[in-house]
């Protein structure tokens, strides 16, 4: 716990030999249970990602649709269209609900007494190491969801159609993938510019008012050192050097943004406010100093 305290008061040239591993961390036999759970979740991470870079929308079989309300042939190529589309969507939101009992199992480790939330990362590196996961996919999910426009225009598309069709009593097998409670959550889902961090947050804030006799601070002070251990790793080439991948750089980078947001939303007064156990400047300066097109995203998800 020493060279972590360090760590956080500047001290390092002393201690270099603290390292949060985030490329090597192993689960130990007391993280293995949780580390199972998690690593369930996080293992299909990557499939959603590269489901929603290749998410290509109905926008032009829609607008043939919208333009030609008698043509029957090009109303069911956009119904056609649209379904499966629907189903793809219906798989992320989903998989939001998982990410967020993950992450509140996650928090329930490493917030947990007699350990300090300062002890729990730097002895439970592998739990550590997922957490800082979900928040890397939350974000490049959330990058990669706003730059598709076409997602929340296929969506309304499938509102307004399946509502009219039901008027008009025709049986619609999608109802049984996407029914209206269904299709009411996802639209709140999607209608968030960034709606995995949105879930996360919630989740975070929802853990907290749960666990009343938790103190507070256990929660804030787990997020507040995981951002103060990323900010040091990114700006102490000791440190930094040892990562063996350039990606470990970004991962850490994004990471240090997620648990920022996470403590903004659940600390009464913020991420930015002067009692703020987060050292904001630096944080953002760490951001700076890296090359534009890598942090763009990160500094707007701050603002």
């Amino acid at each position: 716990m020493g060279n972590l305290l360090k760590v956080l008061t500047r001290e390092i040239e002393n201690y270099p030999s603290f390292f949060l591993d985030f490329e090597n961390a192993q689960p130990t036999e007391g993280e293995r249970e949780v580390w199972d759970q998690v690593n369930t979740v996080l293992q299909d991470s990557e499939s959603i990602l590269s489901g929603l870079q290749a998410y290509k929308g109905a926008g032009q079989e829609i607008r043939d649709a919208i333009q030609n309300p008698n043509d029957m042939t090009l109303q069911e190529r956009a119904w056609n269209s649209v379904c499966p589309l629907v189903i793809k969507l219906k798989k992320f939101y989903s998989f939001s609900l998982r990410l967020e009992e993950a992450l509140r199992s996650l928090l329930t480790s490493l917030t947990c007494p007699p350990l300090t939330p300062t002890q729990h990362l730097e002895r439970e590196q592998a739990l550590a190491k997922q957490f800082a996961e979900i928040l890397h996919f939350t974000l490049r999910f959330d990058e990669l969801k706003m730059r598709i426009p076409a997602i929340q225009n296929d969506f309304s598309y499938y509102r307004r159609t399946i509502s009219r069709n039901r008027l008009n009593n025709m049986n619609l097998d999608i109802e049984n993938e996407v029914n209206n409670e269904m299709a009411n959550r996802m639209s709140l889902f999607y209608a968030e510019a960034t709606p995995m961090l949105k879930t996360l947050s919630t989740a975070t804030t929802n853990f907290v008012a749960e666990n009343k006799t938790l103190p507070l601070e256990n929660t804030t002070d787990c997020l507040s050192t995981m951002a103060s251990v990323c900010k040091v790793m990114l700006e102490t080439p000791e440190y930094s050097s040892r990562f063996n991948s350039e990606d470990t750089l970004l991962f850490c980078m994004r990471v240090m943004v997620g648990v920022i947001i996470l403590y903004d939303h659940v600390h009464p007064n913020g991420a930015f406010n002067k009692s703020s156990k987060i050292d904001m400047k630096g944080c953002i300066k760490v951001l700076k100093d890296q090359p534009a097109d890598n942090v763009e995203g990160l500094l707007n998800a701050l603002k």
